[in-house]
């Protein structure tokens, strides 16, 4: 009889450390987040957005399509798209690895809405996500 309640305490324990035992963890996986493409077919103009986090200010934070006139997006594009080319120039004082390519934007150029939207939003997202400012009266924290 001993014998018994020692092999059922043996079973009993074997039995609950199995259940306490840590079950497999299944890993989350994780989309990749698709870079933002800013196209005007017909000027043959692209701007491919990378910059991880643009995807979810786009569409949570930013403000809607329409939000703002065109002349008023071009106009900001204008004065940020200067800054941001000769901070591109002067390596020495700016972080390249944010600073890495000059865009090509000419004023007299009408790129369409679109372009115009999603660059001056893309402004606005960098402005935050690396606390800096591009002037013109825009605070690194402000969304519109």
């Amino acid at each position: 009889m001993k014998l018994f309640k020692h092999f059922a305490l043996l079973i009993f324990m074997g039995l609950f450390l199995w259940a306490c035992a840590s079950s497999s963890i299944k890993k989350n996986t994780t989309k990749k987040e698709e870079p933002v493409v800013i196209a005007n077919d017909s000027l043959e103009y692209e701007i491919i957005i990378f910059d991880i986090g643009f995807n979810a200010f786009l569409n949570s934070i930013a403000q809607p399509e329409g939000f703002y006139s065109q002349s008023y997006l071009e106009a900001r594009n204008t004065a940020w798209v200067i800054t941001w080319n000769n901070r591109v120039t002067n390596n020495i004082q700016f972080n390249q690895d944010i600073y890495e390519n000059i865009i090509d934007y000419q004023p007299q150029i009408n790129y369409g809405y679109e372009v115009n939207y999603k660059l001056f939003n893309y402004f606005l997202f960098a402005q935050r996500k690396y606390k800096m400012s591009l002037g013109g009266g825009f605070r690194s924290n402000r969304i519109n």
